[in-house]
């Protein structure tokens, strides 16, 4: 009887899985996601796989959805795996912390990111094809077969513009503000870029992210206090 009670817990404990298999289910949503990705994240607290007694790592199902919602906080919010740990960490602790997002999140974490056709992008940005052509020629949107989320949220936000008179043709400058950012973000990572191992490459990636969250920080402070010019 004791056999077949540890046969049923096996058969209804979800297996476990190696660095490779969650590469496996991992790797179509975030092409980036590498091995030493995977233990860098580790090696900074926000997710914790078990060990055989080998030292190999073995991860849950809990693991993998755990990592799927940290790499979309990082990729769709650009948000530092400083702010994700603390949210983790609270979930962990039985707190119900606010999502530090300001965009509405399913609670089993994030979903796939879609891939829609431009007609599909068009209708559910409300949009126009017109202006999604505009978009493209002011290089606000990159040209693809498919788009995701973030084309999906920038039309939105040029078609709510356009209703103010804001055309696509007017913020041609966006590109050119974005690379100078990006020349900011690549001198100050040029002791880590040196570096050629994994590890360095990650890190790099990471603090790229830190570093473009705290310039936005800044860009919308000089805009909301630019803004209080029109109060009476």
């Amino acid at each position: 009887m004791a056999g077949a009670s540890a046969q049923a817990h096996a058969r209804s404990t979800p297996p476990l899985l190696s660095i490779g298999q969650v590469l496996r289910r991992l790797t179509a949503e975030f092409p980036d996601l590498s091995p030493s990705k995977l233990r860098f994240l580790e090696d900074q607290g926000l997710v914790t796989p078990g060990r055989t007694q080998s030292g190999y790592r073995k991860f849950s199902p809990a693991d993998v959805e755990r990592l799927r919602f940290i790499l979309s906080m990082q990729r769709d919010h650009y948000l530092p795996l400083k702010v994700i740990r603390e949210y983790l960490d609270d979930l962990d602790a039985g707190r119900q912390p606010a999502l530090p997002v300001p965009s509405e999140v399913p609670a089993s974490f994030l979903p796939t990111q879609r891939r829609l056709q431009r007609d599909e992008l068009v209708r559910e940005a409300g949009a126009t094809p017109q202006l999604l052509n505009d978009a493209i020629s002011a290089s606000l949107i990159l040209p693809a077969e498919r788009f995701g989320d973030e084309a999906l949220s920038v039309l939105r936000a040029l078609a709510e513009l356009q209703r103010s008179g804001i055309e696509p043709r007017h913020l041609r400058g966006f590109r050119a503000a974005a690379e100078r950012e990006l020349g900011l973000i690549e001198n100050a990572l040029l002791p880590v870029a040196r570096r050629k191992d994994a590890s360095s490459r990650a890190e790099a990636i990471e603090r790229a992210r830190e570093i473009a969250g705290q310039l936005e920080i800044v860009r919308s402070s000089l805009i909301r206090s630019a803004i209080t010019r029109f109060d009476p």
